[in-house]
């Protein structure tokens, strides 16, 4: 159920309504479930719309999961959906027999805590001291105070402790104090990078539905356009994110491992599995990209491009020029506010995508401990300085970088990078920003030393196809690209193949490949 402010409804997002509004009640019940609430309208309203709520949210990450009485003791037990109230949406996927099961913290069983903290003392720490004392606390205390303190886990996200830190504490907690946390505050282990991927995704996915459940509610019977119109912009921003993940039997996989349910909000959606790919491309955006307005159209971006690369990767099998085995993950990041106009002169926000994007690196690095694989960061516009940022000023190293429509580098060379493998940019046609220095010197001059990336379009010489130009500063992500072929490559570490747009374009074969 989406709630509108005013009677006419609001435009779909993408064109399209991804949650079903026709769920029917099994027949086979023996009773109506309105013969209890006959006579009381009042009761019959808060009824229709706590089913109605819980039907939309459903589909977003598991089984409806209703408020608790207070006082009221849960057993130990699942509980799931009747398959009656089971809604399967063409676009949002739907619950079914193997959807992740939320985890109640007051079921959770773990070992007798010491004497709890008063919640006073618990919110006033922060960093590693804060996540310790959570782990020695009962879940029933860290839910409260996760509800009555969110400053608190807000403070400790904005400041966070180093991805190293966490994951030696969340290694180290036994497998009910991981999950009695996960339950008790999700917003928190969802968003802590150093804990792994599939547990991120799980308590993210949760976060998710119950704010949109509390949302829609909250709208029932709202008096105040002013809050009702804040709560319907946070709606449609959960919305995308929910249009975003698609459906639950999605091919690859899609894990939601950052999200931000707040304000302008941030969200990083996976494709593929990042705690096995042999190749990783995180999509790093610049101005005017939100989760709101932007997350369904990055994701999809993230999907092109995984595809082209999953593509690439049979075509070099088939010549022996990669194993059959190798894997991909892509990333649509947007962890961390993006400027606007009024904005865009200042490295403030840049300064804010150069730490999340390091410790978005450093996790992935010490989550996969032994097994690394090559990681190459794809960034646009104001996206790149950040992306420059965290490749000098913070330990974070990738494999390769690609960088398009850039305003400028806080570096004088690419030998400053810490890039293990190639630096490229690629520029477009009457792209004002390319070229402008900006923020510093031009990465695409050849004083700069990076590889030029052609994105003027033209025939791929290996496959035969033509590949589109790009045009101005937004185009470069559009489909059929040679900047999206070239981006794909450099992610899959061939940089022997990326066109730059002169005449030894004509011999970038599959030879080249093999040598």
């Amino acid at each position: 159920m989406r709630i509108a402010l005013n009677s006419k409804s609001d435009p779909p997002i993408g064109g399209h309504f991804p949650y079903h509004e026709n769920a029917s009640v099994d027949p086979d019940s023996g009773s109506s479930p309105t013969d209890a609430l006959e006579g009381n309208p009042t009761l019959l309203l808060e009824a229709t719309a706590v089913l109605l709520a819980s039907l939309t949210v459903a589909t977003v990450t598991g089984p409806v999961s209703m408020p608790r009485p207070s006082g009221a003791t849960t057993p130990s037990i699942a509980i799931e959906a009747p398959a009656s109230l089971r809604v399967v949406d063409p676009m949002i996927g739907g619950v079914d027999s193997t959807a992740p099961r939320l985890i109640d913290s007051v079921a959770v069983s773990v070992p007798a805590p010491r004497a709890a903290r008063p919640l006073s003392e618990l919110a006033s720490l922060g960093g590693t001291s804060l996540l310790r004392e959570l782990a020695a606390t009962s879940p029933a205390t860290v839910a409260t105070l996760a509800d009555r303190h969110p400053q608190t886990v807000r403070h400790l996200l904005a400041s966070p402790p180093a991805p190293r830190l966490v994951e030696s504490w969340w290694r180290n907690l036994d497998a009910r104090a991981q999950g009695s946390l996960a339950a008790s505050a999700p917003e928190l282990v969802g968003n802590l990078d150093g804990v792994p991927f599939a547990t991120r995704n799980d308590a993210n996915r949760s976060v998710l539905r119950d704010t949109i459940r509390d949302l829609e509610l909250s709208l029932v019977g709202e008096t105040s356009r002013a809050l009702a119109t804040q709560s319907n912009e946070r709606l449609e921003m959960l919305y995308s994110v929910a249009d975003a993940l698609g459906p639950s039997t999605a091919n690859p996989q899609r894990q939601l491992i950052t999200l931000d349910t707040e304000g302008a909000g941030k969200a990083a959606i996976v494709l593929g599995d990042l705690q096995t790919a042999d190749y990783v491309s995180y999509l790093i955006p610049g101005m005017f990209i939100s989760v709101g307005g932007n997350i369904v159209e990055w994701t999809d971006t993230a999907a092109r491009l995984y595809d082209e690369q999953v593509s690439w990767l049979n075509l070099l099998a088939d010549v022996g020029a990669e194993p059959e085995t190798r894997s991909v993950a892509t990333v649509a990041w947007i962890g961390y506010q993006t400027p606007h106009l009024l904005n865009v002169g200042s490295l403030d926000l840049a300064y804010e995508g150069r730490d999340a994007i390091s410790d978005a690196l450093i996790g992935l690095e010490t989550l996969r401990r032994n097994d690394q694989p090559h990681v190459s960061l794809l960034a646009h516009s104001y996206g790149s300085t950040a992306a420059m940022l965290a490749l000098t000023e913070t330990e974070a190293s990738v494999d390769a970088l690609a960088m398009i429509g850039s305003p400028g580098s806080p570096v004088t060379t690419a030998d400053e990078l810490h890039v293990r493998g190639a630096v490229f940019v690629g520029e477009a046609a009457w792209d004002p920003i390319s070229n402008s220095s900006f923020f510093g010197g031009d990465p695409g001059s050849s004083d700069f030393g990076a590889a030029a990336m052609s994105v003027r379009g033209g025939i791929d010489v290996v496959t035969n196809q033509v590949l589109v130009g790009s045009t101005g500063h937004n185009e470069y992500f559009s489909p059929g690209t040679e900047a999206m072929r070239n981006m794909a490559l450099v992610g899959i570490d061939k940089a022997e193949l990326v066109t730059d747009g002169t005449e030894r374009d004509s011999g970038r074969t599959l030879a080249l490949a093999l040598n």
